[in-house]
């Protein structure tokens, strides 16, 4: 039985990798050169030049005069004169010192002789496959196979968003229905990886799915009723002016809601589910009720906690927001209902109803399932 279990898992475990491998090499459809004759290339800084750039009160305005080593593309070892052109914006400005890595442009003339390169930012790539590593690391040492399929189940998911879900929405595919089969898809891939093909992977994903469906409807709901609209998701502007105003913005941010707390369902269904068949394990003559019991308990705690975490996840990344209407001075009741704090309450309140209805939901399946397996 066991070892019927353990082929079945590397099996599924193997068509994953096969997906993965047709995900990477299937197009999206925008692999659209953005420039013409001209590559993006690493460069090391030798020397910095800041005669021309000046304080305008907290801003820099300017430029920087680099002079870099090219060490890549087709100038690799070539030193030249790159230009880092400050716009007055903290968020987008940098300076660059002398060893610093940078990601450099180089424009090219019809000839190939080299035009002007620009500095683009400083090179991080390397800081983030180191991460990446220590992240694949860690998970190797304290789970070991689980942690080789919970790589997996990570890669795969990546590529669902990267490869499937943003191409699709950029073509116009119903965001919800799309967000909904796309986020089920990679939860069932996940629980299925990480709890085999067991009892407690099918409930875990039978409770995921109907919340996500529940939450997918509470996000449209309360979407028409705060009346928030798209625009108050990061760059949502910017896809309009770059060609794309057919998009429906606010029916893509309702369905962000959904895909940003999907990954705690699932997770809560998880822990529910698993929990449960241990307390099945050790009392083999447990009542279905019991089992309803036993589950709402322990969702009641996790529930807690789970909830706090997606409030946090959230609100973290909004606290400057916070802090200039603070500063300001700005009443409680301005702050409120203002469309981009009601658009963050929106989000984090839609999830946490979400992680609270996938509890009861879950319990339930449980309570049926493993005493109708007794």
């Amino acid at each position: 039985m066991k070892a019927a279990l353990k082929n079945k898992n590397v099996i599924f475990s193997l068509l994953c990798l096969i997906l993965i491998g047709i995900l990477l090499i299937i197009p999206t459809g925008f692999e659209k050169q953005m420039y013409v004759n001209a590559e993006s290339v690493k460069a090391k800084v030798l020397e910095t030049n800041e005669s021309t750039v000046y304080n305008n009160g907290l801003l820099r305005q300017g430029s920087q005069v680099c002079q870099v080593e090219l060490l890549g593309g087709t100038f690799k070892g070539e030193q030249v004169e790159a230009v880092n052109l400050l716009t007055g914006k903290l968020e987008f400005d940098k300076l660059f010192q002398v060893g610093d890595t940078a990601l450099v442009l180089v424009e090219k003339s019809q000839s190939g002789e080299i035009l002007f390169v620009n500095m683009l930012d400083h090179y991080r790539l390397s800081a983030e496959w180191f991460i990446v590593l220590v992240f694949m690391a860690a998970l190797l040492i304290f789970s070991g196979t689980v942690g080789i399929r919970t790589i997996i189940s990570f890669i795969f998911s990546l590529l669902c968003i990267w490869k499937l879900l943003i191409p699709m929405l950029l073509k116009g595919y119903q965001p919800m229905i799309l967000g909904l089969v796309i986020g089920l898809t990679m939860a069932t891939v996940t629980l299925i990886l990480v709890g085999g093909f067991t009892k407690k992977a099918y409930c875990a994903i039978a409770g995921t799915g109907l919340a996500s469906i529940l939450t997918c409807f509470m996000a449209m709901g309360f979407g028409a009723i705060f009346k928030i609209d798209g625009t108050v998701m990061a760059w949502s502007e910017s896809l309009l002016y770059a060609g794309f105003e057919n998009l429906n913005l606010t029916q893509i941010y309702q369905a962000a809601i959904y895909l940003s707390c999907s990954g705690a369902i699932v997770d809560l269904a998880m822990d529910l589910s698993a929990a449960l068949e241990e307390v099945v394990e050790k009392k083999p003559d447990i009542s279905s009720k019991e089992i309803w019991v036993s589950g709402m308990r322990i969702g009641r705690s996790v529930v807690g906690s789970q909830a706090t975490t997606l409030l946090l996840a959230y609100m973290g990344s909004f606290i400057t927001v916070m802090m200039v209407y603070m500063a300001q001075g700005t009443p409680m009741i301005s702050i409120l209902n203002s469309k981009s704090i009601a658009g963050e309450i929106l989000h984090t309140f839609v999830g946490c109803i979400g992680l609270v209805i996938v509890s009861p939901l879950t319990t339930m399946i449980c309570s049926y399932v493993y005493k109708k397996e007794k």
